[in-house]
């Protein structure tokens, strides 16, 4: 068994439960309320700027120019091409640049990216993709779960994120880092198979809290 099918099993139950969560269902049938999507859209953006970090670490931490060379690839999309694409698609939910670079990451937003940050910073490459591979991943799967509902990328708000989500390309990366795990995780002990695996359900429950926090447009219990 590869180590990817191992982790995939591991999470399984929790990955059900995104594809079941209200955030999700109400993008594929358009029923999701916009304000909802604005709150995420903008703590989206906060996330993937500390995302691109973690790539810029992957770079740092490769062994090999091909795997340096694809994680500086991904920095740069992201940071150049991906951040773009958002702050367009966040002024159909008349989100300005301003206020997309103003804004405050939420406690979960916070705590997600700084795990993701903290592992990155401190543990192997392999420990890294363990962390990052999550987000990556399970996008890929539920976009391509929703954009099997009919009219699903048809639709006027929520059917681009579909697209993007299911594309080949996107795809082509998700699997990228997969493979990537694969390779890292062949010869480990089983004492370091479980510490990625750790990881990888850590950021896996962050993700199904993501969504949580963005149905419920979750900032800090208390206020200044």
């Amino acid at each position: 068994m590869k180590f990817s099918q191992r982790l995939y099993e591991k999470v399984k139950p929790i990955w059900e439960q995104n594809h079941a969560h209200p955030f999700v269902q109400g993008m594929g049938d358009g029923t999701l309320a916009k304000e909802k999507f604005r709150f995420y859209m903008v703590q989206d953006y906060l996330y993937l700027i500390e995302y691109a970090k973690v790539f810029a670490l992957g770079a740092v931490k490769a062994t090999d120019l091909n795997t340096m060379g694809r994680f500086a690839a991904l920095l740069n999309s992201t940071l150049n091409e991906e951040m773009e694409l958002h702050r367009q698609y966040a002024k159909r939910f008349d989100i300005t640049t301003q206020e997309l670079e103003d804004a405050k990451p939420s406690p979960t937003t916070l705590a997600y990216t700084h795990y993701m940050l903290h592992v990155s910073q401190n543990g192997t490459l392999a420990e890294l993709v363990a962390a990052l591979l999550p987000c990556m991943w399970s996008y890929w799967e539920i976009g391509k779960e929703l954009s099997k509902k009919e009219g699903a990328c048809q639709h006027e708000f929520y059917g681009e994120w579909i697209t993007m989500y299911a594309s080949n390309e996107f795809g082509q990366l998700a699997s990228w880092c997969i493979d990537l795990m694969n390779d890292l995780a062949k010869g480990k002990s089983e004492a370091e198979l479980s510490q990625l695996e750790e990881i990888f359900l850590n950021t896996t429950r962050f993700e199904y809290m993501f969504w949580d926090m963005a149905y419920h447009e979750m900032m800090w219990p208390v206020h200044d």
